[in-house]
């Protein structure tokens, strides 16, 4: 007998996870296939904020920003492991944008906020600031505003784990190859990548969150002509040994009207990006040109006190965006609005497709994604996920310092570095990890960066890895800190476990 679900998502990105939470939730029978793993192409590949988008007003997106803003409040409370506020340093570069159009800019920004909590802008002195101790001396004045950091991959994993807590069945390494409409449902063959069976499932309705492959998915897997067309833009980032002293970020502008962000990461780098170039080939494992990094380090030599080149480059990612094509000529311009594309077969048996979006806004477009599907699902239960913390994020007034504190004091063998970053990437579910052990010899095999052989048996077990690169590059950013050889006993130790499971 073949299974039978409500809803069938295509794509383990942010959107795909956001709407099978949403949907389970709600009472649905969701099954959600990724092929990869989870965020493993361009949901991890963001430039790592929850923002408003003040660029977006250059453009007129004023219900994009608000939006955003809105949810940017919203998201701070129901992850604040893994979401942060960051000030953000606007220098005013004579001959760019003039210092009256900043400013109005921000105060818009400010103000498009129904509610918020972060500090306003405010203008900046960059000479008599510490905040423009970096900066070249040319550079007298800017502004600083607040956004937030996100740790873009594990959002995706934290909705999935709802998703599956609330009844929703997550696999990775299992792609949809075809779906077609019969009388009464979506038959589906889904193909795990990891043994290479197939299996047979029905649905009453799928959604295409596929990403870049959005329009592939809807012609080939389903056979459905679009209205609706995605413009693929490459986003590329490289990372330095840090730049800067302060928690401070720096929104740089460049001659060529587009803006670069220099945000502090993991401690000791800086991350600088993004590009935004067309791209026209196969979305799937993307790099960076060498056009794209001396682009980046110039960036940052046009406003830096200290140059950097490509030698200086540590690690660099792209990933490709899914924009909706607008048609406009620039791909700056390109709307990071989304479009909800819903195709039925007279009244029944729809697919809803997602064209574009940005991370900031996931939760609210999967709201309109189930609002889209509600016709054809009459007994879903209310939206709510407007107050639903994520997993770990239970903290008593979302306060992450006090938190941290009482984990350290909770375990004393941890150093500071470790417990930190244990905290930041499960919030309360540390404990989960950590359980009743009372030194580092109880957590098991050591590997670098302070993992253990505990956390990864955590990981395996409820967060869906599978490769060491699962975990040292999507789970976390330990790949910064882990040698070859760390990572290939790793690789043993997950391989051993698996083998044993079988």
């Amino acid at each position: 007998m073949q299974p039978v679900y409500d809803l069938l998502v295509i794509g383990g990105g942010i959107n795909g996870a956001g709407i099978a939470r949403d949907a389970a939730g709600r009472g649905l029978k969701v099954l959600l296939c990724e092929r990869g793993d989870l965020a493993e192409f361009t949901s991890s590949s963001s430039t790592k904020l929850i923002h408003g988008g003040l660029r977006y007003l250059e453009y007129y997106e004023f219900r994009l920003v608000r939006e955003a803003l809105a949810e940017r409040e919203r998201l701070l409370k129901l992850a604040p492991h893994i979401i942060w506020p960051l000030r953000f340093v606007l220098p005013h570069d004579e001959g760019l944008r003039p210092a009256w159009m900043l400013r109005i800019g921000l105060f818009l920004y400010d103000h498009l906020a129904r509610l918020r909590t972060l500090p306003g802008s405010e203008s900046v002195r960059l000479r008599t600031s510490p905040m423009g101790e970096p900066l070249q001396e040319r550079l007298t004045r800017g502004f600083v505003y607040s956004d937030c950091w996100v740790e873009d991959s594990r959002l995706v994993v934290l909705n999935a784990m709802d998703a599956q807590a609330r009844g929703a069945e997550i696999r990775t390494r299992t792609g949809v190859a075809s779906a077609r409409r019969e009388s009464e449902a979506w038959v589906a063959t889904l193909h795990d990548g990891r043994t290479g069976k197939a299996e047979t499932v029905r649905a009453k309705a799928i959604v295409n969150a596929a990403g870049p492959w959005v329009s592939e998915t809807l012609g080939e897997t389903l056979g459905i002509n679009s209205r609706s067309a995605v413009r693929l833009i490459k986003g590329s980032h490289i990372v330095v040994k840090r730049l800067f002293d302060g928690d401070q970020a720096y929104i740089l502008q460049q001659p060529d009207q587009r803006i670069v962000f220099a945000i502090p990461y993991e401690r000791d780098f800086t991350l600088i990006g993004t590009t935004d170039v067309p791209y026209e080939n196969e979305p799937g494992a993307v790099t960076i040109s060498p056009e794209e990094t001396r682009y980046l380090c110039d960036c940052i030599n046009r406003s830096f006190a200290k140059n950097i080149g490509p030698t200086d480059v540590v690690w660099s990612y792209s990933g490709v965006r899914p924009l909706y094509d607008d048609a406009a000529a620039n791909a700056s311009a390109v709307t990071r609005d989304y479009v909800l594309d819903v195709s039925d077969q007279g009244g029944t048996l729809p697919v809803l497709s997602v064209f574009g979006g940005k991370i900031t806004t996931y939760r609210r477009l999967a709201e309109h994604a189930i609002e889209k599907l509600e016709p054809f699902f009459p007994e879903l239960k209310p939206a709510w996920t407007a107050d639903a913390i994520l997993p770990g994020g239970d903290m008593a007034d979302a306060d992450f310092d006090s938190f941290l504190a009482a984990l350290r004091a909770e375990k004393p063998f941890l150093s500071a570095e470790t417990a930190r970053r244990l905290a930041r990437a499960y919030g309360t579910r540390a404990r989960d990890i950590l359980k009743d052990a009372r030194s580092l010899a109880d957590l098991g095999e050591g590997f670098d960066g302070g993992l253990t052989a505990r956390e990864v048996d955590y990981l395996r077990d409820r967060e869906w890895v599978v490769t060491a690169h699962d975990i040292l590059w999507r789970r976390s950013k330990l790949g910064l800190r882990t040698s070859a050889k760390s990572e290939a006993r790793l690789q043993a130790y997950l391989d051993g476990k698996r083998e044993q499971a079988a």
